[in-house]
């Protein structure tokens, strides 16, 4: 029986690459999609490709749900024990960007509540329901499979101040603290919750700021001189899936070129 992996947001950009890595070491798939489809859809078709080039049969699942809802949020998880029974890893992945960059002295309140029910509540609310039904899973008395996981992808946007759009900064800075809570909390039925911390990767998300980011890779602002990529971040979620940090929980994995080090 393969392991099963729920990836929010996982028609493109991150989210893909995490799911076509997933698929390349066996994990069935749930991909989640709030409205593009077809996206989905080349998500799921190169996911099973990926798995039949390891000689594996994978079952890869496409479900419609926007994250900040409640019904969709418990459609999810309904149609993933309807559909495979047991989850061994949530990627909460699905995030939105402002619409509009907007200079913190006029940005609006509706773009605000936008970023904390979609970066924030849905995750948050979403790792809620999946804990509970883990916890169910590995407190059964017939329970013999490896503990399921939870990680969480935010952003470097966590801890620096982007003045243009403050309402992606408080969203992914508030998002930072689930990973310890949910680790506090589930450590004693042996359920690990991790934190990715992407900077600068190449996206759709990106795109529009590309010659910006250029010039300042350039100028040294990463000591790896260069934009990652959904690869890169894919990567570090394999190494946790595959039970690589069994004693590590709580834990932030920057994934950003080293941005985050303090250099003179």
């Amino acid at each position: 029986m393969n392991p099963v992996a729920l990836i929010t947001g996982a028609s493109r950009g991150i989210g893909r690459g995490i799911a076509l890595k997933l698929a390349e070491i066996g994990y069935d798939l749930i991909i989640n999609y709030a409205n593009s489809q077809i996206s989905a859809q080349e998500t799921a078709v190169s996911c099973r490709a990926a798995g039949l080039s390891q000689d594996r049969n994978l079952k890869v699942e496409m479900v419609q749900a926007n994250i900040s809802l409640d019904k969709d949020r418990q459609k999810l998880i309904a149609y993933a024990r309807s559909h495979f029974g047991h989850i061994d890893l949530l990627v909460n992945n699905a995030g939105v960007a402002p619409e509009v960059r907007t200079d913190i002295l006029g940005a609006s309140e509706e773009s605000f509540d936008r970023m904390i029910a979609v970066n924030l509540k849905g995750p948050y609310f979403l790792t809620q329901l999946a804990a509970r039904w883990m916890v169910e899973q590995v407190t059964a008395p017939d329970f013999s499979g490896p503990r399921p996981k939870i990680i969480t992808i935010t952003s470097m946007s966590s801890y620096v101040a982007s003045v243009s759009r403050g309402d992606y900064c408080i969203s992914k800075a508030g998002l930072g603290m689930l990973t310890p809570l949910f680790a506090a909390r589930l450590a004693e039925f042996g359920i690990n919750v991790y934190e990715i911390r992407p900077g600068i990767i190449a996206t759709d998300m990106t795109h529009g700021v590309k010659e910006k980011y250029d010039e300042l890779i350039a100028q040294g602002l990463t000591p790896i001189a260069r934009w990652g990529t959904p690869e890169d971040v894919a990567k570090a979620v394999t190494a946790i899936a595959q039970d690589l940090l069994p004693f590590s929980t709580g834990e932030v994995l920057n994934v950003d070129g080293g941005f985050h080090l303090q250099r003179l």
